[in-house]
């Protein structure tokens, strides 16, 4: 497996491999890899004839009150994690040479980043755009891979394609779960035992509500069936729950065809995302 580490070197690798006209499977992350990760990345090699992984921790989506420097850093681990998987190639930029000008030109994420995790964290997601339409531009991927998990990022990633007219198909993997239907994160090991045990209700509230969703359609009844179960069976404080339609993200209506439930609470001092996409029919 190849490590690139300049966006000279990128360029080379995708040149061959389009002279070679093979497909590219492309997993954008920051690092600190775990299973979901990896599960993107084996699905990349599965569905395409190479795969490549980016290992960036992008300063543009941090916040004024977010510690850039403190995120973790270990590409060697990283490396051998995508090479576990079967992926081919891993690009591993410097910040410098990401953003070697900055011109004074922006992209705004717009309505869709004011909401959920986007209300509280003013300008990431427009962070998460630059580099993320950096990156397909660099890459210039025929398939690239995201988490469930993340679905404001990935409605807001499938927005900017279908507006923009980026040439690449998006694919979205279900999120990954412990057996006990906790979403997995690097976030979870965070957790004392004890918080650890309350955590899969998060996602037995979001069952809850998707159920009442389906038979009645009545998102504020779903959202108050949610927050009843995490406040009875959790000391977490709850940060939202939404249900929103998808991918545009707002009010449910008639015409509704997909469904968001997301959840985000505090589990002690960690903060804990999930959410489950369902089908409503509409009208």
């Amino acid at each position: 497996m190849q490590v690139l580490k300049t966006i000279a070197e990128l360029r080379t690798w995708v040149a061959a491999k389009q002279n070679e006209k093979q497909t590219i499977g492309f997993v954008p992350t920051m690092g600190a890899l775990h299973e979901g990760h990896l599960t993107l990345a084996a699905a990349a090699k599965k569905e395409n004839d190479v795969a490549i992984m980016s290992v960036f921790v992008n300063p543009t989506q941090f916040g004024p009150n977010e510690d850039f420097d403190a995120y973790p850093r270990d590409l060697a681990r990283d490396v051998e994690l995508a090479s576990s998987v079967g992926v081919d190639a891993v690009f591993a930029p410097s910040v410098d040479d990401m953003y070697p000008h900055d011109g004074g030109i922006r992209l705004l994420a717009g309505r869709q980043a004011t909401i959920l995790c986007g209300a509280s964290r003013p300008g990431h997601f427009d962070g998460v755009i630059q580099v993320v339409s950096k990156l397909f531009h660099l890459v210039q991927p025929t398939h690239a891979y995201f988490g469930q998990k993340d679905a404001q990022q990935v409605a807001i990633i499938q927005t900017m394609v279908r507006d923009f007219n980026f040439p690449v198909t998006l694919r979205i993997i279900p999120v990954v779960r412990e057996e006990d239907g906790l979403a997995k994160s690097s976030r979870n090991i965070y957790l004392s035992e004890a918080e650890r045990a309350e955590a899969p209700n998060i996602y037995a509230a979001l069952q809850m509500a998707r159920d009442i969703v389906v038979k009645t359609n009545d998102a504020a009844a779903a959202v108050q069936a949610a927050r009843n179960h995490i406040e009875s069976t959790t000391n977490g404080r709850i940060d939202y729950i939404e249900v929103l339609s998808y991918p545009d993200l707002a009010q449910v209506n008639e015409q509704t065809t997909d469904v968001l439930i997301a959840a985000a609470v505090y589990i002690g001092t960690t903060r804990l995302i999930d959410n489950i996409l369902v089908s409503v029919g509409g009208k």
